[in-house]
This record gives C-alpha cells, sequence and structure tokens, in this order.
C-alpha cells in the first residue's frame, strides 16, 4: 500500500472512531459524500459495531429479481468476466446487484470465498445503505454516482478491512436499475479501481442501449413488415431504375403472376402512367390516375409515390402504392350513403294488382337487363328499384340514384359521366367521378328518365352499349359494370312520337318494364296504408291515435292524384292537427273532405260480409273503375275520346263502362 493511502486511511480510523463517540468530524479530513452518509446513519440508528452477516433474499426472492433483470444481467456478465480477469488472484470480488442492493451476479476466485473479508458477499445478500451503513454499493444508490469507499469510511466496523468502488447503471429511460461493485482487501486500494470500475459500468450501459436500439429496430421492422404483408393497396418496392425489388400479397393477388415474373421488371410493365414514373425521382406524389395490367384486365386506380433517399440526397429507390377505384368508390358510397336501405316486404299492399307488380318485379332480380318502372309520381318507383336492388346479385355493390328532371340539362353529362379538372369553366379542381362510375359494381337509378336532354341520350345510349365511359375533357375508357333502372311518369313511346326520346334509347331501357298502379286503382289498399303510415307515426311520436271511421270512408272516395306520397302527407297532417290524439274528417285536407260530397262509393269495411277476399277486390276495382272514369270525364269536360285515350282503349268500350256505372254525360 502506498504511505500516503495508509496516513489517510489511519486520519479517517481516527475521524470514524471521533463520530462514533461524540457525533463530530473534522470536515477537511472526511470526505462529503462519507460525512453526509455517517450522519445519514446515525440518524437511522444503524449499529456501527454490528458483527450480523448481512441479511438476504430467500430463494424466492433471489429468483423472482434474476428473473425480472435476466435480460440486463446477460448484458452485464461478460463485461464483469472481463474485469474479474484484471483482477484475478488478487482476491477481489466483482458484484452486480439490482437497484435495492441486492447482489444477483458475482465474479471471484475460489479461496476469495473462504476469506472472512467477503463473507458477505453472495447472491441474494443486501447491501443497501439502510442496513449495513456507509459502503460503496448503498453509498451509490443513494446518491446516484460513482464513489469509492475504504476502510473505516465504512460505517459499521466490520467492513474496515475492505475497500469497494462502485458505478450505478442506468437504463436507457435514465433509471437506475443496479450497481456495478469491485471490492477486495483495504490494503490492496488503488485510485485507479474507481476508473476501471467506472469504465466497465460505462460499458454495461452502451451494450444496453445498443440493445435497446435493436429491439426498438426489430419491433419497427416487425410493423412495418405486418403492414407491408397486411395492408389492402397493393404496394411495390422499386430500386433508382424503377425496377421492381418487392411486392406485397396485395400485389400478388392483384397481379396473379409468380415472383420471377414479376421482380426484376421495370414497374411500367404494370402499370401505365409516364407522369408517375417522372415523379418518383423527385418529390412523393398522392393518388395520380393509372391504369394498370391486372388479372382481371385493365383496372382504373389511383397511385401514390415516396422516393427513397439516402444520406447524400439521392433517390435510391421508392414505394409505389396502387389502389383500385373500386376501393376508393365503395368508401365513397358507404360515407354518402350510396346504399338501398328498402326491400320487398316494406311495400304495403295487398290488392291484386300490386301483388302483380310486385311478382314481376322479383323475376328481375335475378337477371341484370335494363329495367324501365313506369307510373305516376308518388307510386314508389324508388321503392321498388332499391326492393330490386337488395334482391339482385348486385347488392353487395352501391345503389346511386339520379334524378334526371332535378339537374340542369347543361349539368346532366358531368354528373353521369364525371370531368377532369379544366374540362370545362367551373369545374372543380381535380376534376369529379361520374355517377356511372361510382355505381360500377351496383345499380345505377335514373328517375324521371324522360326529361333527360336528347344531347345527353345519346351519351347515355353509348355507354350501354359499349359498358364503358369516358369522362368529360379525358380520353381515358373506363370499363364499368352497372345495372340500370331508369323510372319516369311519362308515357316514353308517346314521347319518342313527339320527338323528345330517342327510339333508339326506349327499346334498350324497355327490355323489363314495370308499371306501378296508381293508388285510385288499387283502392283496397288504402286502409292498409292509412294504418301503415298512422303506426310509424305513433311509434316514432310514442303515443296511438284514435281514428273515426268516416275518415277512412272519405279517403275511399278520394282520387289520389298524388298517389302513396300524397297519402303519407295527408296523414302526417291530420295527426298533426288531431285533438285530444283522434283523427277525425276534419283533419283531413280541403280536398280530401270534398270528396264525401261526391256520390258515395262503397268501402272495404261496407262491403257485405258474406263476400269472400276475392269478390271483396272486384266490388272494390268496379269502384276505383268508376271513379277514375268519372274523374277523367271532368277533367276532358265530358270528351270521351280524350277519356279512351287516357284509358288506352276505345270509346265503345268507354260508353259500355259509363252505361255499367249509370254514369251520366
Amino acid at each position: 500500500m502506498q504511505a500516503g493511502l495508509r496516513d489517510n486511511l489511519d486520519r479517517i480510523r481516527l475521524e470514524w472512531k471521533k463520530f462514533i463517540e461524540t457525533g463530530k468530524y473534522d470536515a477537511g479530513k472526511v470526505r462529503p459524500q462519507i460525512s453526509e452518509s455517517w450522519v445519514r446513519n446515525r440518524q437511522a440508528g444503524i449499529d456501527p459495531y454490528s458483527t450480523q452477516v448481512h441479511s438476504s433474499l430467500s430463494e424466492e426472492g433471489l429468483s423472482k429479481i434474476l428473473k425480472e433483470n435476466k435480460r440486463w444481467i446477460r448484458v452485464a456478465q461478460p463485461v464483469m468476466a472481463n474485469l474479474h480477469k484484471f483482477v484475478q488472484g488478487s482476491g477481489f470480488v466483482v458484484a452486480l446487484t439490482n437497484a435495492n442492493g441486492h447482489i444477483m451476479e458475482m465474479f471471484c476466485d475460489d479461496d476469495t470465498k473462504q476469506n472472512h473479508i467477503s463473507q458477505n458477499f453472495f447472491p441474494g445478500a443486501s447491501w443497501s445503505e439502510d442496513e449495513v451503513g456507509t459502503n460503496a454499493i448503498g453509498t451509490a444508490l443513494v446518491t446516484q454516482q460513482p464513489i469509492q469507499v475504504s476502510g473505516a469510511e465504512h460505517f459499521c466496523q466490520k467492513l474496515h478491512g475492505l475497500t469497494c468502488s462502485s458505478a450505478p447503471i442506468f437504463s436507457c429511460k435514465g433509471e437506475i436499475i443496479g450497481i456495478l461493485d469491485m471490492s477486495g482487501e483495504s490494503h490492496a486500494s488503488h485510485l485507479h479501481t474507481m476508473g476501471i470500475v467506472v469504465a466497465a459500468a460505462e460499458a454495461i450501459m452502451a451494450q444496453l442501449r445498443i440493445q435497446q436500439k435493436n429491439y426498438e429496430l426489430a419491433t419497427i421492422n416487425n410493423r412495418l413488415t405486418n403492414f407491408f404483408n397486411k395492408v389492402s393497396d397493393a404496394v411495390f418496392i422499386v430500386d433508382r431504375e424503377e425496377v421492381i425489388i418487392e411486392y406485397n400479397p396485395t400485389a400478388k393477388a392483384m397481379f396473379d403472376k409468380p415472383k420471377q415474373n414479376v421482380v426484376g421488371l421495370p414497374v411500367n410493365t404494370f402499370i401505365d402512367s409516364s407522369a408517375q414514373s417522372k415523379k418518383l425521382l423527385g418529390d412523393s406524389y398522392t393518388d395520380i390516375e393509372v391504369m394498370a395490367d391486372t388479372k382481371d384486365g385493365l383496372c382504373y386506380c389511383l397511385a401514390s409515390g415516396e422516393p427513397i433517399i439516402n444520406e447524400h440526397g439521392e433517390v435510391t429507390g421508392g414505394f409505389i402504392v396502387l389502389r383500385p377505384i373500386k376501393q376508393v368508390q365503395k368508401l365513397v358510397n358507404r360515407v354518402n350513403g350510396y346504399y338501398a336501405t328498402l326491400q320487398f316486404n316494406d311495400i304495403v299492399g295487398e290488392s291484386e294488382e300490386i301483388r302483380e307488380v310486385i311478382r314481376l318485379a322479383k323475376l328481375t332480380t335475378t337477371n341484370t337487363s335494363n329495367l324501365l318502372l313506369q307510373g305516376e309520381s308518388g307510386t314508389g318507383k324508388e321503392i321498388f328499384a332499391q326492393a330490386i336492388h337488395n334482391q339482385s346479385l348486385q347488392n353487395s355493390g352501391p345503389f346511386i340514384p339520379l334524378n334526371c328532371g332535378a339537374i340542369p340539362r347543361e349539368l346532366i353529362g358531368s354528373e353521369l359521366f364525371g370531368y377532369e379538372e379544366g374540362a370545362f369553366t367551373g369545374a372543380k379542381r381535380g376534376g369529379r367521378i361520374g355517377k356511372f362510375e361510382l355505381a360500377s359494381g351496383g345499380t345505377l337509378f335514373l328517375d324521371e328518365i324522360g326529361d333527360m336532354p336528347l344531347e345527353q341520350q345519346t351519351a347515355l345510349l353509348r355507354v350501354i352499349q359499349e359498358k364503358k365511359v369516358a369522362r368529360i375533357g379525358c380520353d381515358k375508357i373506363i370499363p364499368v359494370n352497372v345495372r340500370l333502372i331508369c323510372a319516369t311518369n311519362k308515357n316514353l313511346m308517346h314521347e319518342v312520337e313527339k320527338g323528345t326520346f330517342r327510339k333508339d334509347l326506349f327499346y334498350r331501357l324497355n327490355v323489363m318494364p314495370i308499371t306501378i298502379p296508381p293508388l285510385r286503382d288499387r283502392m283496397i289498399d288504402i286502409p292498409l296504408l292509412f294504418r301503415h303510415f298512422l303506426e310509424n307515426l305513433s311509434r316514432d311520436w310514442g303515443y296511438k291515435f284514435l281514428v273515426e271511421p268516416e275518415v277512412i270512408e272519405c279517403l275511399m272516395r278520394y282520387s289520389w292524384p298524388g298517389n302513396v306520397r300524397e297519402m303519407q302527407n295527408v296523414v302526417e297532417r291530420a295527426a298533426n292537427l288531431a285533438e285530444d290524439k283522434i283523427i277525425s274528417v276534419n283533419n283531413l285536407p280541403e280536398e280530401v273532405r270534398s270528396a264525401l260530397k261526391n256520390e258515395p262509393c262503397l268501402t272495404v269495411t261496407e262491403l257485405p260480409q258474406t263476400l269472400n277476399c276475392r269478390q271483396q277486390r272486384q266490388n272494390v276495382a268496379g269502384v276505383t273503375e268508376k271513379h277514375r272514369i268519372l274523374s277523367l270525364l271532368n277533367m276532358h269536360a265530358g270528351n270521351v275520346s280524350r277519356v279512351a285515350k287516357e284509358l288506352g282503349v276505345s270509346r265503345k268500350t268507354v260508353y259500355n263502362k259509363m252505361r255499367m256505372y249509370s254514369i251520366q254525360n
């Protein structure tokens, strides 16, 4: 031992004795870290003369801390082994503790274990300051700084034969997780020992940081790999020459080619877009429209790209993401509510007329032929269109409605076919997808088709024939698979004769014509519809209504020019005006009440009880026909020829009906 170091230990021994006996010490002879620790120990009541062996963890407790610290103990073990090589044969112990000062791992010579000075170094032994006073391990845990404690600097006399050098080990989060310590006999104390221990602790922490970075990189890599494999879009990774070097399972499914027939080929082998390849060499881009040559033929897609740039700012490759327009359309349709909600069981009616129409409509659900729904306004043409769609082969696709009569004639084309950016003055930036594209894979419902301008009828006919569409201002042809259902309240054949509707388009649309009868031609359904609408209101409003018998009689005598839609409005009006929740004739509109002043008419409830259901329907049908003839005669000022033309029968038939029903003209 160096003379100076021996003299210092002697001075410390005297100061320790003075402090133990009086609680006082010479501040110039004791380091602050040591003196502050002595004060803590004295206040804690630690016995400086205790000779007991240090307390230790149970086998279960030791096993638990070894398991909790397993990952970083493995990192520390090689460093500890190398550190022990430097002091092998000198009697030094290299120990590793957890954050509570319990020894988890140690390296020493076999004979060192028999040395009484080292008797407190064993797995599970506690070296916390609270239990054994000032020592390198416990004091380093308190101060969280490296420290060397030699000889009488230890608070407990049993440790005066030791010199200990310790350094704290911190996690990547900056939390202390343990102590690295090297201890031996006090006469072997050397100042360089401290530096070696600190360097070894730094090496352990450096390995922990590397391990954490590797773990983070592996986690990121796993997440990216999972994303790459699970993402619903097709993804290509290309090199700087835009040659494919990798692609994900979605791309594999989209193109359905062996890997050797994809990897190594230029990406433009599968994607037709010169703009895309130029942009990949510069800035990233999003949603460029391209055509992809997929297993199902040409597919209209949105492409996004991101270049990969190295530390020198050079493009070394990039990612290309393809999303079929159909996927985008499905999302748009879901968000915008482009789906059908009504079914055939939502159609209210028991009359033979409506049941026959439902039967015909159900027959059309097994094919994709164009369908023409005819009927007056308010008869429920869109209800039938939605019901047909929901039971058809296209029910998983969108249901896109468009009212041709509600859109200015100059905008019909852009609504149907879409347009490119800058196609005309006022065109939206980025262009717009047309209804045909949105409806691809589903149903396009064109209401009031008879109001479509002639110039757009030509374009519509071409799309129906070719099953392809081109946006306004663009020469790209986009294939579309659409089931077309059209509706009109006009007689399209008359419109063809007048020259306002193309004959060839009429025959294209009139593949499966269905005529929905007006409400006055199915009078038996009036009470059913009234109850249906009133029950819906009762459910929504939370209370029930009573209905006077005269109300149904009045409804049965009215001609219902607005059909089912008018009936729904009349019911809601009556419910709003009902006092004490009782609906009377006075709650009905004036035009409906005035029907009571006309010739009495049988209602369903007034029919003889002995008649069977079919006979009841026949009677009601007769009443309806009589009422219609009376209405038409009144409308056309008694002109039988006009009435016959409106009914689609001969004048003789009209006269026969008038005699049958005793109608005077």
